[in-house]
């Protein structure tokens, strides 16, 4: 057992910064940059005109410089820049980045029709023919081309239905196409973009917008990634079956406790062998990181988790992060109930080591389908045992009905929840249902700690 008690905890009082999700700042400035792309297109456009001809071209152009800014955001986002994860957490990035994606190419669809249809009625000539002579005669107009067709293509595979239905490593290594869109798109506006050609001011803005975003993307999933790699040289040293479809994954490596890692955070980890090596997944830390070792405990539920089971000793890692918030750091309350369902579970035995806290301040309620399936639960007694914790769990009946978390239920179980925080992880209906059922027996949303990566 992987058991590091008071340690671990004056580790993570170390860490602790009680706080607020900072994502409403975050949204904020993305929307000033928004208005402040708007202002651009406005200062550039001193007239309205009723003409259609007008009306045309200048919607043309403004959804061309706010696709080209939310498009830039994406990219920015697509970094996992750290101090950005951990002020509004990993999954509100990730929806971000998807959200970010979705309304960029809509704009560069809006652009296209709009300025095409401008330039053609001016030119009193048909769609076809207007759209082969920009392409052919307008600067950087053949690789704005080739960079939009990139766009639908992976505006096209990342939708949900077509998504679903390819292997997880097709659709990833397809989105990286992402890179080179964006690379032959960006200098297409600053050759034809009427706000930029003469004013050296917007072009210096646009360049820092594009350098920034590329300049964290390179370091925070390239250089970074090899560096940490490089420096730790993490290899598999063994694999310990937990429960039914459920292994841990013992790590060693080189003065591990230098990664930064905290209880509740995940890597993205990629297995150097045959079947695993060109595939990254989140995997969360089950037990608090040590300078020699990490953990992390795996449900089988698709290709790559199952193929963990048969990983050999000395297997090369290669891992990225640490990431996500849901963190000692979010907590604001002395008291603390985790709500663990499934793997949810790994972030939780970590957490429920290591969070500070006195005889009965900390509860643990695991749902699981039956008692066998309750992975970790010896190492999860022990820890109970040691602090004076509250350790229960939920299976279903006889019957197979499933026990519902209610309101009622949970004011039963802690007649004080509404002074608790809350950290919750697992499947969608659980988190769905839980998260309702506390809201309803008081529990405010800013001390409700989730993350999610149901897209």
């Amino acid at each position: 057992m992987l058991h590091n008690g008071r340690a671990a905890r004056r580790q993570t009082m170390r860490a602790i910064r009680p706080r607020r999700s900072g994502a409403l700042p975050l949204l904020v400035l993305w929307w000033a940059g928004t208005a402040a792309v708007a202002a651009l297109w406005w200062q550039n456009t001193p007239v309205v005109h009723v003409d259609l001809t007008e009306w045309l071209l200048g919607a043309g152009r403004l959804t061309g410089l706010l696709g080209g800014y939310t498009i830039a955001v994406v990219v920015l986002l697509m970094a996992r820049v750290p101090a950005l994860e951990r002020r509004a957490g990993s999954d509100r990035v990730t929806r971000w980045h998807a959200t970010g994606g979705r309304y960029g190419v809509g704009l560069v669809i809006a652009h296209v029709p709009l300025t095409v249809a401008g330039y053609a009625a001016r030119a009193d000539s048909g769609l076809t023919a207007q759209a082969v002579t920009m392409v052919t005669t307008f600067p950087r107009m053949m690789e704005a081309t080739a960079g939009t067709v990139l766009l639908l293509v992976i505006g096209s595979v990342s939708a949900g239905a077509v998504r679903r239905r390819m292997r997880y490593e097709t659709w990833y290594y397809l989105h990286l196409l992402t890179y080179a869109a964006v690379y032959l798109s960006f200098w297409h506006q600053l050759a034809t973009g009427a706000e930029f050609v003469g004013n050296a001011t917007a072009r210096t803005a646009w360049y820092v917008l594009y350098g920034t975003a590329g300049a964290l993307l390179l370091w925070y999933r390239v250089l970074a990634p090899v560096r940490l790699n490089r420096r730790h040289r993490m290899r598999v040293e063994r694999v310990v079956p937990e429960a039914p479809g459920v292994v841990s994954v013992l790590i060693t490596g080189q003065r591990l406790h230098r990664l930064g890692a905290q209880p509740g955070q995940f890597f993205r980890w990629r297995f150097l062998t045959d079947g695993l090596r060109w595939s990254s997944n989140p995997y969360s830390l089950s037990a608090p990181p040590r300078p020699d070792l990490l953990r992390i405990t795996v449900k089988a539920n698709g290709e790559h988790s199952e193929a963990l089971a048969g990983l050999e000793p000395g297997t090369r890692v290669w891992a990225e992060g640490p990431y996500g918030a849901m963190t000692a750091a979010r907590r604001s309350r002395e008291k603390v109930l985790m709500i663990a369902g499934g793997a949810g579970i790994t972030p939780m035995r970590a957490l429920f080591e290591t969070l500070p806290g006195g005889p009965g301040d900390l509860t643990l309620l695991y749902r699981a389908s039956k008692t066998e399936d309750l992975a970790l639960w010896k190492e999860l007694r022990a820890i109970a045992s040691a602090r004076g914790a509250r350790l229960l769990y939920a299976v279903n009946g006889p019957d197979g009905v499933r026990p519902e978390i209610t309101p009622q239920r949970l004011r039963e179980l802690l007649p004080d929840i509404d002074e608790h925080d809350v950290f919750l992880c697992g499947p969608a209906g659980l988190a769905q249902q839980s998260y309702e059922a506390l809201r309803e027996a008081g529990v405010p949303t800013r001390r409700i700690h989730h993350e999610s990566f149901e897209m």
